[in-house]
């Protein structure tokens, strides 16, 4: 038997890696002989550079860069010299998780970080780009970011905004002059697992910037900033769009890779699992594992565990997703291709017990072996 075993990570508890191990060594307790390859996945949030740097073979590297809140912080990211290609996320540099929680307020919020770890990476020779930008602390329509890549933004004064979301209430004018050059041989791709337009009632103020940090009065003031923003790109930019799906992503980072690097937005999980060859390796198992820390309605939406069970329905491939907690709802996925949904807790615990990563590990590896130790007396292997 051979099982293709790609589960996202338990968030706070498993990797995408670990829950994969967890499940493969549970598979091999059942069944000694069966041939189980793991991938790592991801949607374009935590984990995502991972997933996508260990199928290219891409090595870490570090950078100081600046913070959310404008303090200089060390940024993780992947690059693989043979194909000059970086691999990062921009919560490294700009995630929510970096700002405490009495700080957190998308007005004084920078992307800047992101673009210095970009600039890190052109100067390193890489030309081609993947970039995760979920989970971000961020509102500013990623001006912060490219203004670390040499593009201007002035106020009525001809002074330089402020490289966060209050910055753009004073942005008179945009000037691409002094970009980087080399931008111009670069390409992106980015994980992108929203498909919000930038601004009005489903745009990134109004939907998550309530999240890091907004009240009523701030979403709406920066609803109208960002629109202002969207006209003077389009005075430089003639294909700004921002009612394109995803360009609300990120605080508005979707925008700006779309409109100032002429970025590819995809969905994370499809981009994982174009990198990772996964589709492949489907086509010829016998059974597929999938499986995320909560499986819900949401999940047939487009996450990770559904992107994989859309490419084994394809090869007509049987779905086994494991998971920490299953939702009331959950039972939808099984009309989007999950065939069985397994919650891997298995006996009465507290939250801190259930997200320690040993016992998850556990808790994971044992679950897989009694399905499959079902699955071997069914099929009497």
């Amino acid at each position: 038997m051979k099982v293709v075993v790609a589960i996202d990570s338990f968030k706070g508890s498993l990797s995408s890696l670990d829950a994969a191990r967890a499940a493969g060594e549970g598979i091999k307790a059942a069944i000694p002989d069966c041939t189980t390859k793991y991938f790592p996945i991801a949607d374009g949030g935590e984990g995502t550079s991972q997933a996508l740097a260990s199928a290219l073979g891409a090595e870490k590297e570090r950078v100081d860069v600046t913070g959310p809140l404008g303090e200089k912080i060390s940024a993780e990211y992947y690059l693989d010299p043979k194909t000059r290609t970086a691999v990062m996320e921009m919560s490294e540099a700009a995630g929510l998780p970096l700002v405490p929680q009495e700080k957190r307020n998308p007005l004084f919020t920078t992307t800047y970080g992101v673009g210095e770890m970009i600039k890190d990476a052109i100067r390193k020779g890489c030309r081609r780009f993947v970039v995760g930008i979920g989970g971000s602390a961020t509102n500013d329509g990623g001006v912060g970011m490219l203004s670390a890549l040499g593009f201007e933004f002035f106020d009525t004064e001809d002074k330089y905004i402020e490289n966060c979301g209050k910055g753009l209430e004073k942005l008179s004018r945009i000037s691409c002059k002094n970009a980087l050059s080399e931008l111009s041989e670069c390409e992106f791709e980015i994980a992108c697992d929203v498909t919000n337009p930038l601004c009005g009632k489903n745009g990134c103020s109004a939907v998550f910037a309530p999240q890091k940090g907004a009240d009523e009065k701030t979403v709406q003031l920066m609803d109208s900033w960002l629109f202002s923003y969207a006209i003077l790109s389009k005075d430089v930019f003639k294909n700004a769009d921002p009612e394109l799906p995803g360009t609300g992503a990120a605080g508005g980072m979707g925008f700006a890779f779309v409109t100032y690097l002429n970025a590819k937005l995809m969905r994370g999980i499809d981009l994982v699992i174009e990198k990772t060859g996964i589709e492949k390796a489907i086509e010829t198992c016998d059974v597929v594992v999938t499986g995320e820390g909560k499986i819900d309605s949401q999940t047939a939406m487009g996450k990770a565990p559904m992107g994989i069970a859309n490419i084994a329905k394809k090869y007509k491939k049987p779905v086994i997703a494991f998971c920490g907690t299953a939702s009331a709802d959950a039972d939808v996925c099984n009309s989007f291709g999950i065939d069985g949904i397994f919650p891997i807790l298995r006996r009465p615990c507290t939250l801190s017990q259930a997200m320690d990563r040993d016992s998850a590990y556990s808790n994971m590896r044992d679950t897989a072996k009694q399905v499959f130790s079902l699955i071997k007396t069914i099929k009497n292997i």
